[in-house]
């Protein structure tokens, strides 16, 4: 499950609101063991959500970094090639 979640800091452009909470979601399922949450737990659930991925979104805005942003094309070929010579090509 937490394969999904992707590195968001220091890419150009930045992280969507999207993005941001794909990774918050995936990270609250993963902790609770839950894919999606029972009625009786469902609004915590995704008040966990939330401000999880506000609190990610704040990180992301205040870490600091002199490296030069990542290419997200560049990053995706990247992942593509080494999943390739993981599994293989198709």
């Amino acid at each position: 499950m937490c394969r999904n979640i992707r590195t968001l800091f220091n890419f150009d452009p930045t992280a969507t609101a999207e993005e941001i909470h794909a990774a918050s979601l995936q990270y609250v399922r993963k902790i609770t063991g839950y894919n999606k949450p029972s009625k009786a737990n469902e609004e915590t659930f995704y008040r966990a959500v939330n401000e999880i991925a506000m609190v990610s979104r704040n990180l992301l805005e205040t870490l600091e970094t002199s490296a030069v942003p990542r290419n997200r094309e560049v990053e995706a070929e990247r992942a593509r090639t080494r999943a390739a010579e993981r599994f293989g090509a198709n």
